[in-house]
């Protein structure tokens, strides 16, 4: 009881501790935007850790943060090895391919009227397919190792960014339009000198939602037949063995590799659309 109770009291302290922060004369600061994340981060970790031991759960339903943590330090060449078969070859092959596809469909759309009408319906019946059901279909088609996953994540970010594309391409005002024609500019120029400087909000915004959906894919697809290795092989075999230190070492892992690319996205757009209203202080 008295771990419970001490989990309550850091809870609240920790809570009051960032009000303060958020709240205070160095709220806008570079020093308190990255600490309020990690007091919230590390308050959770510890409460959980004090609750499953004050509360006595079984460690098979819900092992604490010290046990996963226990659990990924003993395991790191085989998670390792699980990073690069899911994250390196299925998931960053698959949204490399998947994303210059759209690119280079977006453009031949841009440039008909009649393919815009026909694909981006297409496209949308291909985003609102499920990934349970075209899943199995494609590791049947290509086989069990990574080339199945990545042909999933292929399909998965395929329509978000044509969309975000198409939509960015066509996100000029008249009078910029009207600019490039006084220049005499031809189609190639005016569009890598105003039409796709101006979609680059656009495309950053589709690359951040396909690489997480990258990732949920590629782990999705190992459920449905994976050699002995990767991230969804080791969740899957890890729950049938009830180790759900194991799985939760295994999430923490893809949630790094995540957060991670996201977070190399966000730098690039910021120094790619610094020109852009949502990047300036």
């Amino acid at each position: 009881m008295m771990l419970v109770l001490l989990a309550f009291a850091i809870w609240v302290a920790a809570w009051a501790l960032n009000a303060w922060l958020a709240n205070g004369r160095l709220a806008g600061s570079q020093a308190v935007r990255i600490a309020v994340p990690l007091i919230f981060g590390g308050t959770i970790l510890l409460v959980w850790e004090l609750l499953v031991r004050g509360l006595e759960i079984d460690l098979v339903i819900l092992p604490p943060p010290s046990l996963v943590a226990q659990t990924f330090a003993a395991n790191l060449s085989t998670l390792w090895a699980d990073f690069v078969q899911t994250i390196l070859k299925g998931a960053l092959s698959g949204y490399v391919i998947g994303c210059l596809i759209a690119f280079t469909i977006a453009i031949v759309v841009d440039r008909s009227d009649f393919l815009r009408r026909g694909l981006l319906p297409v496209g949308n019946f291909m985003a609102a397919l499920p990934i349970v059901g075209t899943a199995p279909i494609l590791v049947m088609w290509f086989g069990f190792d990574w080339q199945s996953k990545a042909a999933v994540v292929v399909v998965m970010v395929f329509f978000p960014m044509l969309v975000n594309i198409v939509a960015g391409l066509a996100d000029t005002t008249a009078m910029q339009r009207d600019l490039m024609r006084t220049y005499s500019a031809s189609y190639w120029q005016s569009l890598f000198s105003l039409r796709l400087p101006a979609a680059m909000p656009f495309i950053f915004n589709g690359l951040k939602v396909s690489a997480t959906l990258a990732l949920i894919g590629a782990i999705v697809a190992e459920f449905f037949g994976s050699p002995t290795v990767g991230l969804g092989f080791r969740i899957n075999a890890s729950l049938g063995q009830l180790a759900l230190d194991m799985v939760w070492a295994v999430i923490v892992v893809a949630a790094l590799a995540g957060s991670a690319f996201y977070g190399v996205l966000t730098l690039i757009e910021r120094r790619v659309t610094y020109w852009h209203p949502s990047q300036r202080n």
